[in-house]
């Protein structure tokens, strides 16, 4: 790990100093917001990134949307039976491998989307930075994600 030179010593265990407490209160202020406005839709901020993937890309097995979430079955799991508790979505085991559970999304999951498609905007204007800061953040932030995922193997 490299050290930056011109942060003297004293400064680089102050909690403003660390990346990582940034995106910490970042997130948080973002999952505060999320809360207020996905109270409409009836649903928390994890099963709204559930229901992203599945608006994006369809029936999915479980194993995929954990993968794109980034998420354990242990976690997962819970938020797809709420999700299909609620009538969003139904899960299905493959005739083929009884162990691979496949979601779909009901008429009703479907027809959320419609709602949801207001909330990137509203969620933008609330943030305060424009459309191109934003990406280019999510762009730093795919590399940095990436460069960790890479030390975590590495060191792991």
């Amino acid at each position: 790990m490299t050290v930056l030179p011109e942060v003297p010593e004293e400064e680089l265990l102050r909690l403003d100093r660390q990346i990582c407490f940034s995106l910490y209160a970042a997130s948080r202020a973002f999952n505060g917001l999320y809360r207020v406005v996905l109270k409409d839709l009836d649903l928390t901020y994890p099963q709204y990134l559930v229901m992203l993937v599945l608006w994006e890309h369809g029936d999915l097995p479980v194993k995929e949307i954990g993968e794109r979430l980034r998420l354990d079955s242990g976690t997962l799991s819970p938020l797809i039976k709420r999700l299909e508790a609620s009538g969003r979505v139904r899960r299905e085991r493959s005739a083929e491998d009884e162990r691979s559970v496949t979601v779909r999304l009901t008429e009703e999951g479907a027809a959320l989307r419609e709602q949801a498609l207001q909330m990137p905007r509203g969620i933008l204007a609330a943030s305060g930075v424009s459309l191109e800061e934003i990406v280019g953040l999510q762009q730093l932030l795919g590399r940095i994600t990436t460069a960790l995922d890479t030390a975590t193997a590495a060191a792991g």
